[in-house]
């Protein structure tokens, strides 16, 4: 097999590949370049695509196919960047990559400790030399009702380290795990919104997911709830957590994920004046944190991507099964 890779970091994902393509045995091509179809050449010759969320429509799928390219994966669990149903159409059987979900799950657990205890106000005043006290009163997570909506993986793993804690934990998921009911008690929405003092999402971004936190749910909940994303942007209506934040309903938000985020991360930015005006809105509220969807980047889990991408891949050129194929 020859694999070429789009969007691949030289400072860490290229050792994971170069390791894994002698372990394997297949032959690799890469590129920092974002798949365009300006650059589709530079994966003449190569049999299988490895991408990340960079968007890959119907006709930036044909133009691979007709290069050659018979197969894809992105080194993401989420595959919503992909037009899955065309690539089907196209023969080209397509791939995610699990990480472990630790990476993600404590990182949310970080950022609901810093939501709770007010950390981005303490690092911001600490640099005026205010060490004052006032209006720096936070939280105990370990006196409060914590809210997880979806229990997969990640979600399952939140639960199970919140237990530690010693905070009271409520869950909701269509499809509840048992393993989750040990701990925490499953729950409608309504019930969860009305008891949690802060809540985390871990809800995949399908379509009937978007906007799932809105206006009418931001209504239902306590009045200075912890809202923490390390999901999907698309869960949130942007516009309705401003507004909660603004009227004090929002005590807090701890986001490393946000809506139209495509085009920011992860590149160097900082000379640009971006077109986000709701990314800036936020970044402006003292009680809001932003993090530039960091929650998975951790050496573990991106070892995992470029594994589970590449032997999927691998898979996929030797006509067999493997768990991380993504079905139409």
């Amino acid at each position: 097999m020859k694999l070429f890779a789009y969007a691949l970091r030289e400072y860490d994902e290229l050792g994971y590949l170069d390791a894994c393509a002698r372990e394997m045995g297949f032959e690799y091509g890469w590129t920092s370049e974002y798949p365009s179809l300006d650059n589709v050449g530079l994966a003449r010759g190569y049999d299988a695509l490895c991408i990340i969320t960079n968007p890959m429509p119907a006709d930036l799928l044909d133009a691979f196919h007709k290069e050659g390219i018979k197969n894809l994966a992105t080194r993401t669990i989420g595959y919503e960047h992909i037009d899955v149903a065309h690539a089907y159409e196209l023969g080209m059987r397509v791939a995610n990559a699990p990480y472990p979900p630790e990476g993600v799950a404590n990182y949310a657990i970080m950022l609901l400790l810093m939501a709770q205890r007010k950390v981005k106000l303490l690092s911001r005043q600490s640099l005026t030399q205010d060490f004052g006290l006032h209006g720096k009163l936070g939280k105990d997570i370990s006196t409060s009702t914590v809210g997880v909506i979806g229990t997969g993986r990640i979600g399952t793993t939140v639960v199970k380290h919140l237990a530690g804690f010693g905070c009271r934990l409520l869950a909701y998921d269509p499809y509840p795990n048992p393993e989750v009911a040990k701990l925490a008690n499953y729950v409608d929405l309504d019930t969860l919104y009305a008891e949690s003092d802060a809540i985390t999402l871990h809800a995949p971004g399908l379509p009937e997911n978007r906007h799932m936190i809105d206006a009418a749910a931001f209504s239902k909940m306590k009045r200075g709830v912890t809202i923490v994303n390390a999901a999907r942007g698309m869960l949130i209506d942007t516009q309705a957590l401003v507004e909660a934040v603004e009227s004090g309903q929002v005590g807090a938000a701890a986001l490393d994920t946000i809506e139209h985020e495509e085009d920011l991360y992860y590149l160097d930015r900082s000379r640009d004046v971006l077109p986000n005006r709701d990314r800036s809105v936020l970044m402006a509220f003292p009680n809001v944190i932003v993090s530039p969807h960091m929650a998975f980047y951790t050496a573990e889990d991106v070892e995992a991507m470029i594994r589970n991408s590449a032997s999927a891949l691998l898979a996929f050129e030797r006509g067999k099964e493997t768990p991380f194929e993504v079905r139409h």
